[in-house]
């Protein structure tokens, strides 16, 4: 399994994955399987590995995950003449849970507009409510990315997460920026004028701070950076959030919350799906509408009403011509 994961797979991944993959075997998978002969490897012991897990107290889509990761390195040592067979394909994991977002409403979106005036980070969390951004590709953004006078920013790179490669240094993880999660994921998109308003008005605010930095500036051309020019810590802007919601009374939202938020405003607003897609940079319309299916059943009512409406108006017409 280490070496899959190291002289296999990790050339094919992003360095975030790559991470998530190797916690998964060190942590877990390995520990509870790793005594076993590859060859001697059978589908009851790793069911019964699900079942401690789940009993342990881990979440399904966790299970799964562990699922994902070794049933993608037996393939490989199937292609490789190691095994004859793949036995987590005789494998149950547990049942998809599907995760209940919490997209804010129009009027909560706007409140929170109004908690935001004149917080610091008033135009990285208006950027997000406008155009449903990652958090990772708002933290890489970086002021070449933005074409103020075609109102328009490009999706170039991400903040990401490794493993620090200096652990005296006490930190276990360092933030490095890197490749947007898909092809898809690297996009130019509109931006609404309020949000490009906000953006200018913290391009004055950070000129300012590089000014007050002076020779400590580090000029990373971020545009959301700490006081002295360096990416911000991913945590913080979680944290901050967490009691800017507070402070307006709203709910008790993730980040990823502001990305769902933007969606279903846009489906509320009967915009077609493939626009959602390119905006929010989902590989394909079919994962977009798997994600927001729930969405669907009030679209799709709407749609019936204005459909009734237009071939009634015609049956109706048509009958008045016969009498």
């Amino acid at each position: 399994m280490t070496d899959w994961l190291e002289n296999t797979h990790k050339p094919r991944i992003r360095p975030r994955t790559y991470e998530r993959y190797k916690e998964a075997l060190d942590l877990h998978i390995i520990p509870a399987l790793g005594r076993y002969q590859l060859q001697k490897l059978t589908a009851p012991q790793i069911q019964a590995f699900y079942a401690r897990e789940t009993a342990n107290g881990l979440a399904p889509a966790t299970i799964r995950y562990y699922h994902s990761v070794l049933h993608n390195a037996l393939d490989v040592a199937m292609k490789w003449d190691l095994v004859s067979r793949n036995v987590c394909d005789l494998v149950e994991p547990p049942r998809k849970q599907r995760f209940e977002m919490q997209p804010l409403t129009i009027e909560q979106s706007q409140k929170l507009l109004k908690t935001l005036h004149g917080h610091r980070w008033e135009a990285l969390y208006t950027l997000a409510l406008a155009t449903g951004l990652r958090r990772g590709e708002i933290l890489g953004l970086k002021w070449q990315d933005i074409d103020f006078s075609a109102g328009k920013l490009q999706v170039q790179r991400i903040l990401s997460r490794i493993p620090a490669n200096v652990p005296e240094s006490g930190h276990t993880h360092i933030y490095v920026e890197a490749e947007p999660k898909t092809q898809k994921s690297r996009r130019n998109i509109e931006v609404a004028p309020f949000a490009l308003a906000a953006l200018l008005e913290h391009q004055i605010q950070q000129e300012e701070a590089k000014q007050k930095a002076g020779e400590y500036w580090e000029d990373h051309d971020y545009v959301f950076c700490t006081a002295i020019g360096k990416h911000l810590n991913p945590n913080h802007v979680v944290d901050d959030l967490k009691r800017l919601l507070k402070r307006g009374n709203l709910p008790d939202i993730r980040f990823h919350d502001l990305r769902h938020s933007v969606a279903s405003l846009m489906f509320a607003m009967e915009i077609h799906p493939k626009i959602v897609q390119e905006l929010l940079g989902y590989s394909t319309i079919s994962i977009t509408m798997d994600i927001y299916s729930h969405m669907l059943p009030g679209m799709q009512q709407e749609a019936v009403k204005k459909l009734d409406q237009v071939l009634k108006q015609t049956r109706t017409t048509r009958r008045k011509q016969k009498a």
